[in-house]
């Protein structure tokens, strides 16, 4: 078994870490706030959309990745709870992340946002009422929990454990 995942998962990780915690900040911090007829909002709302069909794209080339090549052993800490809710979170932020997306579109194609953000069509005056939208947000407010979870796991392994859990994630000989 290789001591590190593969150059190209890293790269991936780390890019699609910069993706997502942006998508959710700017989902959260810059377009919530935002009336439907603010400039700012048709802005924000390309580079949201834009950015999150990049990530879906990344997405799926980092499970093709994962999935073709060989990984380091699963992580043990030596408590069979904790080695457990380690793989249930990894699982639930892959499928978070094509729910995220998921509903994403869905949302985006049921309140005609294509056609504004991208077209010349009309923003719609609220977004109440769309099933999708409601699951993204609440998606949304899961996934940065597990995101925290995720991190916060990675620096105990790295400043309480030193089992040099972390340099898995990064460049050297596998």
């Amino acid at each position: 078994m290789p001591a590190r995942y593969h150059p190209a998962l890293v790269v991936l990780h780390w890019a699609l870490a910069f993706c997502l915690i942006g998508l959710l900040f700017a989902g959260t911090v810059l377009l919530a706030p935002l009336a439907n007829d603010d400039p700012a909002k048709m802005l924000s709302f390309r580079l949201h959309m834009g950015l999150g069909l990049v990530t879906l794209f990344l997405m799926l080339l980092r499970l093709a990745v994962r999935l073709s090549t060989r990984v380091p052993p699963p992580a043990e800490t030596g408590n069979a709870v904790l080695d457990r809710l380690a793989r249930l979170n990894h699982a639930a932020l892959y499928l978070l992340a094509f729910v995220m997306a998921g509903s994403g579109i869905t949302f985006a194609r049921a309140s005609g946002l294509p056609d504004a953000v991208f077209g010349s069509g009309p923003m719609p005056p609220d977004f109440a009422g769309h099933t999708a939208r409601q699951v993204h947000g609440l998606a949304s407010r899961l996934f940065m929990a597990l995101i925290a979870l995720h991190i916060v796991a990675a620096l105990w392994h790295h400043f309480i454990r030193r089992d040099g859990l972390m340099a898995r994630m990064g460049f050297g000989r596998r």
